[in-house]
């Protein structure tokens, strides 16, 4: 899974990295210790009079589908397994027509020690320290609690894709025999020229956009770099750059 990750760019450097759009207006809070339901950056291509637009936005981590009766389901609904994405409710509308990516630093996952009683930290990043995106949905709700035409009336949210961690390699210390062992679950890494298959708005078969995605993953995940880090980002409340920073790692 995906349950936390670090987003500090600022949006000048997305919009250089991704090739992006961005209003003038946007504003992005920097953060080395996202969680679900806060508001992330994500990248998406719109047809606007022909032609193709990538632009980036501000978005609800945790996907609102247009039908839900409140916002609350954001909690459940933050990533989309890549085994039933195409047939669950909440995510095979935007499958076919709203996929995003979401741009990341690095994220976070925990791993077990071997008598099971602790959790070890670890911050999973690229080795030269550019972005990473994540395949991902939005969807678009509207409030009816809001006024007509007010800027609170629609709300933007967001997913994660993920899928069954890579086998292991079998070439000991490799990043993906790491991955294997960390979680059962990996966050769904593009290249840049699959971001862009997957983002296209005109694609007209998601299925076999996924299946793209799906098949590209692990060669993207193979260039991570997985440090172990202190306990303190278990913690949402701690947000800042030392979380990221190594520490010894008690499980070797």
């Amino acid at each position: 899974m995906c349950g936390r990750y670090v987003m500090a760019r600022a949006v000048g450097d997305l919009v250089a990295e991704l090739e992006a759009e961005a209003d003038a207006a946007l504003e992005l809070r920097q953060s080395w210790n996202v969680a679900p339901t806060t508001d992330v950056p994500i990248v998406l291509e719109r047809l606007i009079d022909g032609a193709v637009h990538r632009q980036i936005h501000v978005a609800k981590w945790g996907l609102v589908p247009s039908w839900a009766k409140d916002p609350s389901v954001a909690v459940r609904s933050f990533n989309a397994r890549s085994e039933t994405v195409a047939e669950k409710p909440s995510f095979r509308a935007a499958l076919k027509a709203r996929r995003c990516a979401v741009p990341v630093e690095g994220y976070y996952e925990w791993k077990k020690s071997a008598d099971g009683k602790t959790k070890q930290p670890y911050f999973v990043h690229s080795k030269d320290g550019s972005l990473t995106t994540f395949a991902g949905l939005y969807e678009w709700w509207k409030d009816p609690a809001q006024p007509e035409g007010s800027a609170e009336q629609w709300l933007l949210s967001c997913a994660i894709i993920t899928k069954a961690s890579p086998e292991p390699d079998g070439v000991e210390g490799s990043a993906l025999a790491e991955l294997a062992g960390l979680h059962d679950r990996l966050p769904v890494p593009m290249d840049a020229e699959t971001m862009a298959s997957w983002l296209d708005p005109q694609a007209d078969d998601p299925k076999a956009l996924l299946e793209m995605v799906l098949a590209s993953a692990d060669d993207v995940a193979a260039g991570w770099v997985l440090d172990p880090v202190a306990a303190a980002v278990g913690n949402v409340r701690n947000d800042s750059p030392e979380l990221t920073a190594p520490v010894d790692d008690p499980l070797l």
